[in-house]
C-alpha cells in the first residue's frame, strides 16, 4: 500500500483507518502508527523549544490547520495550494531547521542507544566535580559567576549571543573564564552536551517582584532562564560569595556545599525517575525554603 504526504491530510484516509474491526490486527497497527507519529512530533517540539525555530514551527502548524479547514469547508483551490506548500515544504524545512536537525542527531549519538548508563553517569559525576571545584574557589574569593546547564529545553537562542568555546569542562577553565577584567568573564557560561558551549552569553532577566532587592543582575538572569527553560543555573555572588541555584522558576540561595551538591546530583545524574525520588527532591527544596533561605 503506497503512502504520500497528501494522504496524511486527507479526511477520507483517516476515516478508512478507523473503519475496521477494533479487535483486528490492522486496527492495532493503525493505532501504533499514530502513536509513533505523535511521539516523533513531540520529540521535535522538544528539540526546537527555546530556539528561534519554534516560531517557524508555529507557522508550519498554521499551514496544516489551514489545510484541514479548507478540506472541511470544501475550498478545493486553497486545499490544493496548501498541499503544494506542505509537499515542497519538507525540503525547505530541512534547510530552515538545519541547526536543530544537526543538534538532534548529535544528541541521538550521545544517547543511551550508543552509550551505557555507567558512561553517562561518569561524565555527569565529572561535570559536578568540576563545578564544585570552581564554585569553591570562586566563592571563597568572591568572584562572581553565572553557569547555566542545558537539559531538555534547547538554549540555542541564548548560545548564539555568546562566544563559542566548545571546550571540555574543567574546574580550572571555569575559574579562568570568570576571573575579573578578562575578556570572557562577563555574562553567562552555558554548558551543553558535557561541553562548555559558550561564555559571555546573555540570559533573559526576570521581572519577578519576588526576587529580593539585594540580588543583582546575575541572580535575575538565573531566575529568568529558569522561567523559560528547565535549565539548572549556578550563581556565585560577587558581593557575598554566596552560592545559589535556580531551577523550575525557583531561586535557592545561600546554599552550603552539601546542599548544592545534593541538588546537582539529583538534577544532573540520570537515574530512575520514581515518585519517591521526586517527592524527596521536592521535600528537600521545601525544607531549604522554610529554613529562611532567600
Amino acid at each position: 500500500m503506497s503512502f504520500s504526504i497528501q494522504e496524511l491530510f486527507n479526511i477520507d484516509y483517516w476515516k478508512q483507518m478507523f473503519n475496521v474491526d477494533i479487535f483486528s490486527w490492522n486496527f492495532f497497527v493503525n493505532i501504533l502508527d499514530i502513536l509513533v507519529v505523535w511521539y516523533i512530533v513531540y520529540k521535535l517540539i522538544q528539540l526546537v523549544r527555546g530556539t528561534k525555530a519554534i516560531q517557524l514551527f508555529k507557522g508550519v502548524a498554521i499551514f496544516i490547520a489551514i489545510r484541514f479547514g479548507a478540506e472541511l469547508i470544501g475550498l478545493h483551490t486553497l486545499s490544493w495550494l496548501m498541499d503544494q506548500v506542505i509537499t515542497y515544504g519538507v525540503i525547505a524545512a530541512i534547510v530552515i531547521f538545519q541547526p536543530e536537525i544537526r543538534r538532534g542527531l548529535e544528541h541521538l549519538g550521545r544517547s543511551t542507544l550508543f552509550k551505557t548508563t555507567k558512561q553517562e553517569q561518569k561524565e555527569d559525576e565529572q561535570l559536578i566535580t568540576s563545578l564544585d571545584k570552581a564554585i569553591q574557589y570562586m566563592s571563597k574569593r568572591k568572584i562572581g559567576a553565572l553557569i547555566t546547564i542545558e537539559r531538555n529545553t534547547g538554549l540555542e537562542e541564548y548560545i548564539e549571543t555568546g562566544i563559542a568555546l566548545e571546550a571540555d569542562i574543567t574546574g580550572e577553565l571555569l575559574i579562568n573564564i570568570f576571573i575579573p577584567n578578562t575578556p570572557l568573564h562577563d555574562g553567562a557560561v552555558i554548558i551543553r552536551n558535557d561541553k562548555i558551549a559558550v561564555s559571555c552569553a546573555y540570559l533573559p532577566l526576570s521581572e519577578s517582584m519576588l526576587i529580593p532587592k539585594e540580588f543583582g543582575t546575575r541572580h535575575r538572569a538565573a531566575v529568568g532562564i529558569s522561567e523559560v527553560s528547565d535549565a539548572v543555573t549556578v550563581v556565585v555572588s560577587e558581593e557575598t560569595g554566596g552560592v545559589s541555584i535556580t531551577l523550575n522558576n525557583q531561586l535557592l540561595s545561600e546554599l552550603s556545599q552539601e546542599e548544592y551538591l545534593k541538588i546537582l546530583h539529583r538534577e544532573l545524574i540520570p537515574e530512575e525517575k520514581t515518585e519517591t525520588k521526586k517527592n524527596q527532591l521536592q521535600s528537600f527544596i521545601e525544607s531549604i525554603a522554610k529554613g529562611g533561605k532567600k
